[in-house]
């Protein structure tokens, strides 16, 4: 394994580590669905790991939580979580960095792009989210919809908004300090 894989997998573990501290703050309780920082650190993940990585680092975080490590918000954990009225939204944590840094790579990568990119990712996370929690918990739809996404838009509109920002910023500076590994160096980082 080359070296420059061996770092992206470490980035990827410490990244799956980020998620999980941020799953632990907890701003808002909802009985059915925690109010946590989790959506800023998924939104920041495929700008600063890109696709590939950011993937596998959600992917560690589920599989972590699966096997009981409590990972998930209010240190929760077990398949249970993933088939219970959160899980939709923790599966749509992988498709959404998945889809959010195809939409990224090898493009500029901009505020706005990033920003525009990390909106589809959070549409990702509410359909499967809501969905499982309507059937899970046996709600109508626009109860599910209430609980499960309308008091969070705008509050992780603000999230995506500053991990987008954030993270162009800290990406430009790794790529101009020459510290931007080898697999995202295709990627752009305007100016």
């Amino acid at each position: 394994m080359r070296s420059e894989n061996v770092k992206m997998l470490i980035l990827s573990a410490l990244f799956c580590a980020f998620i999980a501290v941020f799953a632990q703050i907890s701003i808002l309780f909802i009985p059915q669905v925690p109010f946590t920082l989790q959506n800023f650190a998924l939104a920041l993940i495929p700008i600063m790991l890109g696709r590939r990585y950011g993937t596998i680092a959600v992917l560690l975080y589920l599989l972590l939580g699966a096997i009981g490590i409590p990972v998930f918000a209010q240190f929760k954990a077990g398949l249970g979580i993933l088939v219970g009225s959160t899980g939709g939204y923790l599966i749509g944590y992988a498709v959404a960095v998945f889809v959010i840094g195809t939409m990224l790579k090898g493009k500029d990568i901009t505020f706005l792009r990033a920003f525009l990119a990390n909106i589809v990712g959070l549409i990702i996370i509410y359909a499967l989210g809501v969905t499982q929690l309507k059937f899970v918990t046996h709600l109508p739809w626009s109860q599910a919809f209430g609980i499960g996404m309308g008091l969070f838009i705008i509050p992780d509109l603000i999230k995506i908004a500053a991990a987008s920002y954030i993270g162009v910023l800290v990406r430009r500076r790794l790529a101009s300090a020459g510290l931007l590994p080898v697999s995202l160096r295709n990627d752009k980082i305007a100016v």
